[in-house]
């Protein structure tokens, strides 16, 4: 047999290996965000519904909100959050899981090798080499090195790749919605503090106010131009005052607590301007929210649910892949036998050639591509749902914002009615042309609507950090120092 017959035939094994090589093909589908997404339907493409009644503009939200504020305090509160809060340690703790997850998807197949040595004192059976005598005890030894390279044919390790790198993504985007919702929590428990100080703040000069009224009526009646039941409803009305402070004492330091956990830190050691702030902070202009496409791409949770529907999707193809053989290309060398004759010519061995393993699609195999695309229509639901909740929770608070708002404007405008009627009240009442009920009524009434203004004015301000979070502000971009 000539040497060009004897290469042909060592080179046969080959020929499928080179005949499946020119067809490989990248089974599954090849993803793309389907048409009918709802993030694709016209309710998600225009104005946001409720925009026009609200105080907002239709401009682009920046990323770092909070800085609407000119606040240098709340600016501060959030720039240390967003170092030392726990949730974002967390979160950048699943970033490093999932890139390493994306790194082990890469390693997968490729070129693989492995390495064996073994040596035993023994005796073997002869019978199992057909030898009907007693072989003789003799040290023994085996020394092996594999190699193989795994050629990925159908796609199944370059559809696992796109599953980690898209689940990775999905992480990503967990942890810009857990940086947005610290800050916001940051912000949230900032002005319910200062809040809570400015009303405060009023109820203390409420009760002032009340006492000088008491104080009137006691010399009035000391002068006889009054009697005890004026002094008396006078003094309740400054202990129905006095009895809601507690509770604003209490309310200030639960927003403080939650500030400071928010900061990973003791209250005692939140800023003075926090522990004493009395008043709430404005922002500098109305607050940008554009359109829903804007919208739906500033949230994290619409990407992180978007980037779930491709990792699904993906693993349709991982899924298609496994119905079909696995081939590597492998080489092996070694010697095997006595301890003493290792790596001469009657021990040494080595081969090459393709590896094929092929599990039949009789246990189930069928099945997980069917559990894959069930897996990936419920994925493209929950993303629909969250592109319908973000939208909601949005609208809504929206809606909210611009009742609060004008309900505020409308108590400033009752405030300064009753400021006028409460003056206007106490000079006849101390002129003793008017009855202590009336001055005492006028002054209730003044003291209520001021607290009301100043409930409402907190509630604006809430509602303004809610409407911030739903519009997603901050994602995909680091907060800055």
């Amino acid at each position: 047999m000539t040497r060009s017959l004897w290469r042909a035939f060592a080179l046969a094994p080959l020929v499928p290996l080179v005949l499946a090589l020119g067809a490989c093909m990248t089974l599954g589908p090849n993803y793309k965000l389907p048409n009918d997404a709802l993030v694709n339907a016209p309710l998600a493409q225009g104005p946001l519904a409720g925009a026009q009644n609200a105080p907002v503009t239709s401009g682009d939200l920046p990323a770092d909100w909070w800085h609407l504020y000119d606040d240098p305090v709340l600016d501060g509160l959030v720039r240390d959050a967003l170092k030392s809060n726990t949730r974002l340690r967390e979160a950048a703790a699943n970033i490093a899981r999932s890139n390493a997850a994306v790194d082990a998807a890469r390693a997968e197949g490729g070129l693989s090798a492995s390495a064996s040595a073994a040596f035993a004192r023994a005796q073997e059976s002869g019978e199992q080499y057909l030898i009907f005598s007693k072989l003789p005890v003799e040290n023994e030894g085996a020394l092996g090195l594999n190699v193989s390279y795994e050629l990925d044919l159908f796609g199944k390790l370059k559809r696992g790749v796109e599953a980690a790198r898209a689940d990775d993504e999905a992480v990503q985007a967990a942890a810009d919605l857990a940086r947005i919702t610290v800050a916001a929590g940051v912000v949230q428990a900032y002005v319910e503090a200062c809040s809570a100080g400015d009303e405060l703040a009023i109820a203390q000069q409420s009760l002032k106010l009340q006492k000088e009224r008491v104080a009137l009526s006691k010399r009035l009646r000391d002068a006889g131009r009054g009697d005890q039941p004026d002094v008396t409803r006078g003094v309740t009305q400054a202990q129905t005052i006095a009895a809601d402070i507690p509770r604003l004492v209490g309310r200030q330091r639960a927003a403080q607590y939650q500030l400071a956990m928010l900061l990973a830190v003791a209250p005692a050691d939140l800023p003075p301007a926090v522990q004493t702030c009395s008043r709430l902070p404005k922002l500098t202009q109305p607050i940008p929210v554009g359109d829903g496409a804007a919208l739906l791409k500033r949230r994290p949770d619409v990407r992180e649910a978007e980037r779930q529907l491709a990792a699904a999707t993906a693993r349709i193809g991982v899924a298609t892949a496994a119905l079909y053989p696995s081939v590597s290309i492998g080489a092996s060398a070694g010697s095997l036998g006595l301890a003493g004759d290792l790596f001469s010519p009657d021990t040494n061995h080595w081969s090459i050639g393709p590896l094929i393993s092929w599990s039949f699609p009789i246990n189930g195999q069928r099945e997980r591509v069917s559990e894959a695309q069930a897996a990936t229509r419920g994925a493209l639901a929950h993303f629909d749902g969250v592109v319908l909740n973000a939208l909601r929770e949005t609208q809504t608070d929206l809606a909210t914002y611009a009742a609060d708002d004008q309900r505020a404007d409308a108590l400033r405008s009752a405030f300064t009615s009753a400021k006028q009627s409460a003056n206007e009240t106490h000079r006849l009442y101390a002129a003793g042309r008017q009855s202590f009920l009336a001055d005492l009524d006028a002054t209730r009434t003044l003291t209520s609507v001021q607290a009301q203004v100043a409930a409402a004015d907190g509630q604006v301000a809430l509602d303004q950090v809610k409407l911030f979070l739903s519009l997603g502000g901050g994602w995909g971009q680091k907060p800055t120092d």
